[in-house]
């Protein structure tokens, strides 16, 4: 289980998630994915002492896909400004157990983080202790009982894909927090974040990082819908 790099410079770092890999450490202990990239670094240009190696963004434990770091404290500054300002473009993929109401949409949520259980509770108003959600997502494609939704978040709440989605009938493969009936052998569940794009923190040029779907088996049926959909570059709608 190793990361697959995607970007590299004096700025930033990015890499291809596994599903499974813890992005911060917690209470397993288990060693964190930033840990293995501090190291990387360490040994790639000898750097002596601690290694700097910002975290902007997070995926949840079970989630695969593109996540960017910041190698500078500058860098990081700038992305956590991109990120909280809405000026990243976010497209994420998730096998889904049906058929969604509707071929697209957009889904507005309240969550609610229970913390000492790790769970989310979406409603349809606003509550005490809420925070708004929204996404927009899109039908891509559907095979038996399951179908291929695009996702693009608007916001960046904890859990907020997986638990918007599972509120209009459509769980995510494995995501038996969520509703999936079962679950995955690895513990993983069918939601990877394929594409991110954003400026530069330095440079200010536009990027755009896609991270290849999962060599898993929920996956394969859609590597060449996902391929003939993505041959070209996602707009940007900020």
């Amino acid at each position: 289980m190793k990361p697959e790099l995607l970007l590299e410079d004096n700025h930033l770092l990015a890499v291809n998630k596994p599903a499974g890999m813890l992005v911060q450490g917690d209470r397993t202990g288990d060693v964190p994915l930033v840990e293995h990239l501090r190291q990387y670094i360490k040994e790639k240009y000898r750097k002596p002492g601690n290694v700097f190696l910002g975290v902007v963004h997070r995926l949840d434990r079970p989630v695969s896909g593109a996540l960017v770091f910041a190698r500078t404290s500058k860098a990081l500054e700038r992305l956590n400004a991109a990120f909280a300002g809405r000026e990243v473009l976010k497209i994420y993929l998730a096998v889904v157990a049906s058929r969604p109401p509707a071929e697209s949409g957009r889904l507005v949520h309240w969550l609610q983080k229970d913390s000492k259980n790790n769970v989310v509770k979406a409603y349809r108003s606003e509550k005490t202790g809420t925070l708004l959600a929204e996404l927009d997502y899109r039908l891509l494609g559907s095979l038996g009982s399951h179908s291929l939704l695009e996702v693009k978040p608007k916001t960046g709440r904890p859990h907020q894909i997986r638990v918007q989605l599972a509120s209009m009938g459509c769980p995510i493969a494995g995501d038996v927090k969520y509703g999936y009936q079962h679950p995955d052998p690895g513990g993983n569940i069918a939601l990877h974040a394929y594409s991110l794009s954003f400026r530069h923190p330095v440079k200010q040029d536009w990027i755009e990082l896609r991270a290849p779907l999962p060599v898993l088996a929920i996956w394969q049926p859609y590597r060449d819908l996902v391929q003939d959909l993505f041959t070209g570059k996602p707009t940007a709608n900020l």
